[in-house]
């Protein structure tokens, strides 16, 4: 019997309240120095509320740039990347839900070996193999384009994990009759493990987007042409500059615009996604 305390009720939503506006005032204050001269945020007193130059910061990255550090329009960049962790995540999510079925569902030799193969790659991330898959894609021709950018870190040992933990709670009986009905395997597939796993397949979109969003070391080496930059290179470029100090309403501004899209992503999905990540029983 849970007991009712006001008391308590209003010291968790403090606590609540408290830990939002920690998360959230940094991001407020990286947009406030996005609407005012560079100057405003090494000043040493950051103003707190919106300046005059907010329009012409916006309008100047997302449609020019800023030649200057070497970076194009930051629409280029966010199309970039919007792409880029697109493919990412639905390309980790097919494979992972193909793997996971085939590992639950057939039966062939060195089933559990293969698992546990794919399961090991977790401990060899991108970072570790980095010299020698770019080897391969600089070999394959794949250098400054999407699939370059995509395809060496497309495939996920997490999302086949969970997938395939979540396959093996699936009654069987749903098997069977899918059997009884004439069903082959991927119309088994495609009618009954697909739809009763959405929430998990939204939980990993989610977290699977975010990641390919943010990736900046594999896509600074397969990239030399301004063309296919990321936004998150692109924020690294701005605040690299040599020989002066960095236009911080410039940095900010872009920092803001690049945050947008995986906020958007969340907000969208979050229904599902909490559904996937708490959900036991389907």
């Amino acid at each position: 019997m849970v007991e009712n305390r006001p008391w308590l009720d209003a010291l968790t939503h403090l606590v609540l309240v408290v830990g939002v506006l920690i998360v959230a005032f940094p991001v407020y204050v990286a947009f406030i120095a996005s609407t005012h001269e560079p100057s405003a945020f090494v000043r040493g007193v950051m103003p707190l509320l919106p300046g005059d130059n907010m329009v012409e910061t916006y309008s100047r990255m997302l449609g020019e740039g800023l030649e200057l550090a070497g970076t194009p329009p930051v629409w280029l960049m966010l199309t970039n990347s919007f792409w880029m962790a697109m493919i990412i995540a639905v390309g980790k999510i097919i494979i992972s839900l193909l793997s996971a079925f085939a590992i639950v569902y057939f039966r062939f030799p060195l089933r559990t070996l293969a698992f546990w193969t794919i399961f090991i790659t977790l401990m060899l991330p991108v970072e570790v193999r980095i010299m020698p898959t770019f080897a391969v894609v600089a070999d394959l021709g794949l250098l400054n384009s999407y699939a370059g950018l995509t395809l060496p870190l497309i495939a996920s040992a997490t999302a086949t994990f969970l997938f395939r933990q979540f396959f093996m709670t699936v009654p069987e009986e749903l098997m069977e009759a899918a059997r009884v009905d004439g069903a082959g395997p991927m119309k088994f597939f495609k009618d009954i493990l697909v739809p009763v796993s959405i929430t998990n397949i939204a939980a990993l979109f989610v977290i699977m987007f975010i990641y390919g969003w943010i990736q900046y070391l594999w896509p600074l080496l397969v990239t030399t042409q301004e063309q296919f930059y990321t936004i998150v290179m692109g924020i690294k470029r701005l605040m690299a500059q040599t020989d002066r100090e960095p236009d911080w309403n410039l940095v900010m501004a872009t920092v803001i615009l690049a945050m947008l899209p995986p906020v958007l992503v969340v907000l969208s999905m979050q229904r599902l996604f909490v559904k996937g990540l708490v959900e036991t029983e389907k």
